[in-house]
């Protein structure tokens, strides 16, 4: 382009008018970078939302495992491809195939009770002898069992008026349940792969992360960086390890002493042991059926066997394993299980404490800055000698604290 055309172009004249150049924006360039990042989030959070659940699952495995891969790592020479891989294989080995196959029995036994309950709504049941037999109570428990499912209808004009529905559409829902199958299995398809790369790349996204947060929080990030990771991985690993074997230890108890479906007990004594009290409770009711039902021996033996093997849990594997440097309340673990059940299903059970624990981390940080601060105010400057000064001209400097 010649003079003449460019001359010719700057005397063009513009559709919103002539420019200039002192003009002042209308919206300063910082605030417009961060209102566009947080649209920017927005639309990733609303687009992306379907992936959240596997990537958190992700994260939080990733966690909770960082120790163990580290090991893995160092074996495998620092490849981490490599590393991630044998990860990955042998999580689905003897964590994810496990579990399908208990959830699957677990289902199946599911769908044989509330077959029953169609069958005993259909026709009514009577009421089992070892109930009408209990002491005290067993008149009246005869008497309820009578009126709610003794006669034709009254199942399901019972569990209508608790939860709303109808005893088929509980039934066909569980039906539907089975047949979402394909849907969870995308999703831990989804969880494998995201857990592989934050195997594989974590380490260079922790240093990001670790940028990051020490230009938003540069005076609390190196403390919180050390204790969070810790509290996920302990408080992850802890509770899951707990649970899986409180469930295979009573599962067995419940076996040799003749329980009815001692491997769905099992299942939902290991997820209630999740729940602070949860085990307990699941095996004192067992141990209740038993010695109703006339197994004073097998009942007094379980009950006794759980109170032990609690107890033992409680004082020696549970402070180790659970809480790491955040040792979690009652009450903040309970809110975290329930909110996280509430909020994310199953996975809440997991996702809710490790909120918790940052919230309980994040809230001590600061009392201890508080604690600090007062302290620090209360003692006033300090007068302190520098020692590579002569004897004969001491030099004070003022240091805080």
């Amino acid at each position: 382009m010649g003079v003449f055309d460019r001359q010719r172009s700057n005397h063009e004249p513009r559709w919103l008018g002539s420019s200039a150049p002192t003009r002042t924006p209308l919206i300063p360039s910082i605030s417009a970078a961060r209102w566009l990042l947080v649209l920017i989030v927005a639309a990733g959070v609303y687009f992306f939302y379907g992936f959240l659940v596997p990537v958190l699952a992700a994260l939080v495995i990733g966690f909770a495992s960082w120790p163990l891969y580290r090991k893995l790592l160092a074996r495998v020479g620092g490849n981490t491809t490599i590393a991630a891989t044998i990860a990955i294989i042998m999580i689905v080995t003897f964590l994810v195939i496990p579990i399908g196959f208990a959830a699957t029995y677990t289902t199946g036994e599911v769908r044989t009770w509330l077959a029953w309950a169609i069958h005993a709504n259909r026709s009514g049941a009577s009421t089992p002898g070892w109930i009408a037999a209990l002491p005290f109570a067993g008149p009246y428990l005869d008497e309820l069992w009578t009126k709610y499912i003794g006669s034709p209808g009254a199942l399901g004009e019972l569990i209508q008026a608790v939860s709303g529905a109808h005893i088929g559409n509980i039934y066909r829902a569980v039906l539907a349940a089975g047949g979402g199958a394909f849907h969870l299995l995308l999703t831990l398809l989804f969880m494998l792969i995201a857990l592989f790369f934050v195997y594989r790349d974590g380490v260079s996204f922790s240093k990001q992360i670790d940028m990051l947060g020490e230009r938003i929080l540069p005076n609390r990030w190196e403390r919180i960086s050390r204790v969070v990771p810790a509290t996920i991985s302990s408080t992850v690993m802890g509770m899951t390890l707990i649970a899986i074997g409180e469930g295979i230890v009573l599962g067995l108890a419940y076996w040799i002493a003749g329980v009815p479906s001692p491997v769905t007990l099992g299942v939902l004594t290991g997820v209630m042991a999740l729940i602070p009290g949860g085990a307990p409770l699941s095996f004192t009711l067992v141990s209740i059926y038993l010695l109703a039902s006339g197994s004073h021996v097998a009942g007094v033996g379980l009950f006794v066997w759980g109170t032990v093997e609690l107890f033992i849990v409680d004082k020696t594997l549970r402070p180790k394993l659970v809480g790491g440097p955040i040792k979690l309340p009652f009450l903040p673990t309970f809110f975290g299980l329930v909110g996280g059940v509430k909020t994310m299903g199953f996975l809440g059970l997991f996702i809710g404490p490790v909120l918790m624990a940052l919230i309980v981390a994040i809230w001590r940080e600061w009392i201890h800055e508080a604690r600090n601060a007062d302290e620090t105010s209360e003692r006033g400057p300090q007068i302190v000698i520098d020692e590579q000064a002569p004897p004969s001209k001491p030099v004070p400097r003022v240091a805080e604290g």
